[in-house]
């Protein structure tokens, strides 16, 4: 076996394709030899490193990886977990990617196996919010429950999560992952229903904008890698009002705030303003976080969820250092709202988000909007 894969490894930058290794690592794979598709990986990452500039190794490890993380069975996991925990192979980026491929394709009892072991706390984390997305008792589960209650990763970032999901969550938008790539929904663009009229004479009261840059940051947190990975646009924006904002005054309130992605709304088409459920200013932002834009893969489902949480919070006006429970009550007590335009801020593609959140005493209203094209 170790002359094959040390073939494999040195012809592998003279392929044209890599057709012909995919079928040997698949065969091996359906015959009961995980070992050798790990193997092969570990190979593969101590020659030309995980940050490779060899395009036939990032095909490879990848599908390599997908190979072990998606088929059935214990043994494939237990492969797919001493690949990814090599010395050669560590990166944060890709547990958080292997966390999400693990979830989506094995039993929690299958998955136990990355709580012991050499497996890292940033995989482990990132598997424990993984499951949660998907319905999983992770503090009943055996094998899980131990590391997932226990004090000593309190520090991690993701910590803060409940271990359980919230009403809010119940729609999140997971991929689904295979061998041969991923796949996942857009919940984007313009509100379909329950849209509310700009009103002509509509009561506004007038509007001071407050934004610091530690509001705009944390608003724009589900959308950043929109930006900072691919061509995306972001405005984020808090502004205090002089006198409480009736409901259905909303669109024309946010006509006269001076938003950049507003410039010039309503000439032709009016723009389009719905009330949201709390829940799906989640998914939006969720989706946007853990699956990214037009040229980038997002962070996956364990660090998506904090983002989304993050944004959502900071449009709620929820205190820095509030707990979960803290920061989703805020939430539920304002009101949400979604809304759509044919400005040319928005790029209309694929990847377009406007949401706004009044204050329970309709005093403060925030705005996120973001675009992103390919």
């Amino acid at each position: 076996m170790a002359d094959e894969i040390q073939k494999i490894v040195t012809g592998l930058p003279d392929l044209k394709d890599v057709t012909g290794v995919r079928a040997v690592a698949e065969g091996r794979v359906a015959q009961g030899d995980a070992a050798f598709a790990a193997d092969l990986g570990i190979a593969l990452a101590r020659t030309y490193g995980t940050g490779g500039q060899v395009w036939q190794y990032r095909s490879v490890f990848d599908l390599l990886l997908r190979l072990l993380s998606t088929t059935a069975g214990p043994g494939n996991v237990t492969e797919a977990l001493r690949m990814i925990s090599s010395d050669e192979v560590t990166s944060r980026k890709l547990d958080r990617y292997t966390a999400s491929l693990l979830a989506s394709s094995h039993e929690a009892a299958d998955l136990a196996a990355a709580f012991t072991g050499r497996t890292s706390e940033e995989l482990r984390a990132c598997l424990v919010h993984e499951l949660v997305l998907r319905g999983v008792d992770v503090q009943d589960t055996p094998g899980i429950t131990g590391w997932a209650t226990s004090p000593h990763w309190s520090h991690h970032p993701l910590r803060w999560l409940p271990l359980a999901l919230s009403d809010l969550e119940g729609t999140a938008v997971l991929p689904s992952h295979s061998i041969r790539g991923s796949s996942h929904s857009l919940p984007y663009g313009r509100p379909k229903s329950g849209e509310l009229a700009v009103i002509a004479d509509a009561r506004v009261p007038s509007a001071e904008e407050t934004t610091t840059q530690a509001a705009a940051t944390a608003m724009a947190k589900a959308v950043a890698n929109w930006a900072e990975e691919s061509n995306g646009r972001i405005e984020a924006r808090v502004f205090g009002l002089a006198e409480p904002l009736d409901a259905e005054s909303v669109p024309t309130a946010l006509l006269t705030l001076g938003l950049e992605c507003l410039h010039e709304a309503g000439r032709t088409t009016p723009p389009s303003v719905a009330v949201l459920p709390p829940a799906q200013a989640w998914e939006v932002l969720f989706a946007a976080a853990a699956t990214g834009g037009a040229y980038n893969s997002g962070s996956y489902g364990a660090y998506g969820r904090l983002a989304a949480w993050r944004s959502l919070a900071a449009l709620a006006g929820s205190p820095e250092g509030s707990t979960s429970a803290e920061a989703e009550a805020q939430v539920l007590d304002c009101a949400w709202y979604g809304f759509g335009t044919d400005t040319q801020w928005f790029d209309q593609v694929a990847w377009d988000i406007g949401l706004a959140a009044l204050s329970p005493g309709r005093r403060r209203l925030a705005v996120l909007a973001a675009t992103d094209t390919d």
